[in-house]
């Protein structure tokens, strides 16, 4: 069976095994304050050049979101997001959980859009009830999204823009930021996302590692006692080096980057092939996920040799199913997928 369900069904690049065997038996102080998670931080910083930033490592991205979000809002507000956003349909009422609600407006191939946004912000403050309403505390966005879209360098600015003119923080969630990174075309940068967003992360369960996600606060500005508030929620690893150790290496040599590209270098085989094949796309994503549109013969007919996503109906004889690729795809799997169909 072959598996393009998603880009976390492999365990972690050799490379990051390789050090944690070597590091097994080193007796490191814990909870992060360890060597690697040190240099780590450091590398990240420098890449994304905010010298007085903050960087502080989690296990997963839900876990993540919850985290930032419920830290950053007062108790009477809310997180505006895309209606498909990540933290407005599959987290399962994480945010929630935290006593928050998810504000959710239009999406646009995955993304929000900065005149609605704007809109949005106005239609609240203007409203004479708008005290009795859950204020919107921070703009959510991911980078790629649901629909493995991108933001342009112009989007994510005219966002931003409009986040600090109503004095509220932008979070961008980067579960699957290298691929994001490395697709053909995009403007974004890790400098960029620096100057243009007040916190976001870098996703590593999805890009090679066994699990991880370093969350930046790009101008130090991390909400009081961070570290407190992870524990908290249960949280914060004794052994911290193992998450470390894994972005430490993720960015040595660039691997974070030239596997990223891997992934892209697939997908784009992936798309061609499927193009050249007659198939329709649901969306034009230029990153690893590609939403193909199967009849519901087809799908069945695929599924009893190559695991793959059910995305959403798109009629009534028709589905769109997700194929994702990821740092560890093989290109004889794919050539292998194009021979099925």
């Amino acid at each position: 069976m072959l598996s393009f369900a998603s880009d976390y069904m492999e365990g972690a690049h050799e490379k990051i095994l390789d050090k944690l065997r070597e590091t097994n038996m080193e007796q490191l102080p814990g909870y992060g304050t360890d060597e690697y998670c040190e240099r780590a931080k450091r590398k990240i910083k420098e890449l994304c050049r905010c010298d007085h930033g903050e960087v502080f490592f989690l296990t997963g991205g839900t876990q993540t979101n919850q985290i930032v979000i419920g830290s950053m809002l007062a108790s009477y507000e809310g997180v505006i997001a895309a209606e498909s956003g990540h933290v407005n349909v599959h987290e399962a009422g994480a945010i929630e959980l935290t006593g928050h609600k998810v504000l959710a407006l239009p999406e646009h191939a995955g993304k929000i859009c900065g005149e609605e946004l704007r809109e949005y912000l106005r239609g609240f403050y203007e409203d004479e009830n708008h005290e009795h309403m859950v204020f919107p505390g921070m703009v959510y966005i991911s980078h790629p999204t649901e629909y493995g879209t991108l933001y342009t360098a112009g989007e994510l600015k005219e966002i931003h823009e409009i986040c600090k003119e109503y004095k509220i923080p932008l979070y961008l969630d980067g579960a699957r930021l290298g691929y994001g990174l490395a697709a053909s075309g995009t403007d974004v940068t890790l400098p960029f996302m620096a100057e243009n967003c007040d916190v976001f992360y870098i996703g590593g369960t999805k890009v090679g590692a066994l699990m991880g996600e370093a969350v930046v606060f790009p101008e130090g500005n991390a909400p009081a006692h961070f570290m407190t508030i992870v524990k908290q929620h249960g949280a914060l690893l004794a052994k911290g080096r193992l998450l470390g150790i894994q972005f430490d290496v993720l960015f040595s040599d660039d691997l974070y980057f030239e596997i990223s590209a891997h992934a892209i270098k697939m997908a784009e085989k992936l798309k061609e092939g499927f193009h050249k094949k007659g198939y329709s796309f649901a969306i034009d994503s230029p990153t690893n996920q590609q939403f193909i549109i199967l009849s519901n013969k087809q799908m069945e007919e695929l599924s009893k040799q190559v695991s793959f996503g059910f995305w959403e109906k798109k009629d009534e004889g028709h589905a769109v199913v997700r194929f994702a690729t990821s740092w560890a795809t093989r290109e004889e799997d794919v050539e292998k997928l194009l021979s099925i169909i």
